[in-house]
């Protein structure tokens, strides 16, 4: 270190020293279960309380083993693939601290604790943690890098498991904690693991690999790989380390049951142009699989089967021979390669590239298409099944958020070809339908009656394909507001349906469209309005964002899949939330520019609420739209209910659907537009649109 650089970083460690004691200490989220019993335990002889004191010994004792002891400790809520929901045995955050969320992570220091949460995960933390834990949440304006500067001083080392925390997360916190001279350290070995010990859940036995069939996947593994070694090559690479789940398990036409609401199998996967490498515990490898992997041969399409954690050691010996490995870089929803598989090979050799593995899977083929539209069909058919079940007994039992979401799954999970659940299912009733990021659960459940609205945000995992849909229901009378703000929000829905566009359209400037609905009362709702989904797979799937303000060079493409969502919430009263899945269609037409014209299509098949639609505030085009969505319910669900033999779904479904007349008579209209509250005119819509499409041929 030169001498100009030392007196820097002494002068620098003297004006922090100072800071650090004249500061305050960060406030994170007001907990008012704690405001009078700071340092009690909720529950007494807390075990979590014992966890947290055994952390601590921990930072001292084994950190120790690699180097000088830390005084804090960052632990996020992820497991070595950067899952967001993980296996039993991997719930470390939860297991330390009883937070049963996920997308979050706790900083532990001697004398302090505190989680990060999103903003629907607040409330249910407060809930779930002692009084030992501080809250912020991730979106508000405290890093971890500043809690642990306020709590621990210069000079000191903060540890973390590179295999939990993502190459680019890493790189970010280094430079943040740098920033207050503290040191960010690797300690491989999770000190978690060591107080869980023996106590530490087993994998279970019977978590065998399942075969994807290609009637479902649309083409066989080999031609995957084979599309994959030419992209490789494209970017001069020899080989990539596959570590996300649902990459791995759509290569190799493979699912399974090993995390919550992916079916997908804890494996890596090392393809070159030469070899194939699956990592994997062999005991979930059965004779079906040996046979689907080829795994008796020796060839460049034969797949070599290793054990899980041989990766390691692999990627030391291979990297000898590689010249360039592809490493997964973040793309929106996916964080890319661990920092631990980022740092195991030599820099030089790394290239830091988005996965194509992305982009052959986004687009769906024909059977995959197919599937997905017969999924909705499925998933539309349990909703009805279980609206209509819950309508009929509301009036005679209690009911509350959880017994309701009991009821939804039920149905679905007994669909044909079910395979599980492809979200945690929120049900928000009043007050709580007014928090856009609301999690039900145990701790924050409440009675349901019929004063109000209740939103259902719910998801299937099918063999054919992957759902997510959300609907807004009353069992009583709504009020005008309740009604006109519901039936803006549809016909903002409705309208993306309408839109053609060229395809090098940046799906950040489709926002607007269905944000105009709600945009012109001067309301807005906070979450995204869109994200891939996949066949099979992830609910959440990259490369698509619709989100306006979010800079991406990903366009959409024919076979896309993707949520639609829009939403209303008035701050302690009620809230409206509906989402549907859309396809990406080829019109068949082309721009005067030479590329393509798409167009959206509905997929999800599930009623609205029709209680909640003021047909006077919609046009004639709405109307219209509308029942054309509900005629195609109609037809293909309601074959699929009759097929079911579930006559009272049926005609439940029948009454939700009913048509709505297009036009109204003279005194009708007169009297819809007399209050300034007419039905929507598309000639704004039109003008917005034909704006965000110059733009974006404009910055193309």
């Amino acid at each position: 270190m030169t001498t100009a650089k030392w007196i820097w970083r002494l002068a620098l460690s003297i004006l922090l020293a100072v800071s650090f004691v004249a500061a305050e200490k960060p406030k994170g989220y007001h907990r008012e279960i704690c405001q009078y019993r700071k340092a009690k335990h909720i529950q007494p002889m807390s075990d979590h309380h014992d966890r947290l004191m055994a952390m601590r010994e921990q930072m001292q004792i084994r950190a120790t083993l690699q180097g000088p002891e830390i005084d804090g400790y960052i632990l996020p809520s992820t497991d070595e693939h950067l899952n967001t929901e993980v296996a039993v045995r991997d719930q470390r955050l939860r297991y330390l601290s009883g937070f049963t969320g996920v997308r979050a992570f706790a900083a532990v220091t001697n004398k302090g604790a505190s989680m990060w949460v999103e903003d629907r995960y607040a409330q249910l933390a407060d809930g779930e943690l002692e009084c030992d834990w501080e809250i912020y949440l991730i979106s508000g304006n405290v890093t971890v890098a500043d809690w642990l500067g306020s709590h621990i001083g210069i000079d000191k080392r903060v540890g973390a498991d590179p295999h939990l925390v993502p190459h680019s997360l890493w790189i970010e916190w280094e430079r943040q904690l740098d920033g207050k001279l503290l040191k960010l350290v690797k300690i491989n070995t999770n000190l978690v693991d060591h107080i869980w010990g023996s106590e530490r859940p087993n994998t279970p036995k019977n978590q065998l690999i399942k075969l994807h069939e290609k009637r479902y996947a649309g083409e066989k593994w080999q031609d995957k790989v084979k599309e994959l070694r030419r992209r490789l090559a494209h970017l001069g690479c020899d080989a990539m380390v596959v570590t996300s789940l649902t990459e791995v398990a759509y290569l190799l036409n493979i699912r399974g049951t090993d995390i919550p609401y992916t079916p997908v199998v804890k494996s890596y996967a090392i393809v070159s142009q030469d070899d194939i490498f699956f990592y994997v515990a062999h005991e979930k490898i059965s004779l079906v699989i040996d046979l689907h992997l080829s795994t008796e041969c020796f060839n460049a399409d034969c797949v070599k089967i290793k054990e899980y954690n041989q990766i390691w050691s692999d990627i030391r010996t291979y990297s000898q021979l590689w010249k360039r490995v592809l490493v997964s870089a973040p793309c929106v929803q996916d964080p890319g390669a661990s920092e631990a598989i980022y740092s195991s090979m030599p820099g030089k050799i790394v290239v830091w590239h988005i996965s194509p593995i992305i982009f052959m899977r986004a687009q769906k083929n024909s059977d995959e298409q197919e599937g997905m539209r017969r999924a909705h069909i499925r998933d539309g058919a349990a909703i009805c099944e279980a609206m209509s079940n819950l309508e009929t007994r509301f009036h005679t039992e209690q009911w509350t958020e959880e017994k309701i979401k009991y009821e939804v799954e039920l149905w679905r999970l007994s669909q044909k070809h079910s395979n599980g659940l492809s979200l945690r299912t929120v049900v928000a009733y009043g007050e709580h339908s007014a928090l856009p990021y609301y999690i039900s659960s145990n701790v924050t459940n409440i009675e349901v009656s019929d004063q109000s609205l209740l939103v259902i945000e719910s998801g299937g995992q099918y063999l054919e394909g992957t759902t997510d849909v959300s609907r807004t229901f009353i069992f009583g009378e709504p009020t005008q507001e309740m009604k006109k703000v519901y039936t803006n929000v549809l016909a903002g829905i409705l309208h993306l349906t309408q839109l053609k566009f060229p395809a090098d359209l940046k799906p950040s400037e489709v926002d607007a469209v269905v944000r105009s609905m709600v945009w012109k009362d001067m309301t807005d709702y906070p979450q995204a309005t869109g994200h891939g989904i996949g066949s099979f797979s992830s609910v959440e799937e990259p490369p698509i964002s619709v989100a306006y303000g979010k800079n991406s060079s990903f366009h959409f493409k024919q076979g896309y899949f993707f949520s639609s969502e829009s939403g209303y919430y008035k701050r302690d009263d009620f809230g409206v939330r509906l989402k549907n899945v859309l396809e990406v269609v080829d019109t068949g037409h082309i721009h005067p520019s030479g590329t393509h014209f798409l167009a959206f299509q509905d997929v999800t098949m599930v009623p609205y609420e029709p209680k909640l639609i003021d047909s006077t505030l919609l046009s004639a085009v709405e109307k219209r739209m509308l029942n054309e969505y509900n005629a195609k319910i109609r037809n293909d669900v309601g074959d699929e209910l009759k097929r079911l033999g579930n006559m009272r779904a049926f005609y439940w479904m029948m009454n939700q659907t009913r048509h709505i007349r297009e036009y109204l008579t003279e005194d009708e209209y007169r009297s819809a537009t007399s209050g300034g509250s007419g039905g929507h005119t598309t000639s704004p819509l039109i003008a917005l649109g034909l704006l965000i499409l110059i733009s974006g041929i404009l910055q193309s």
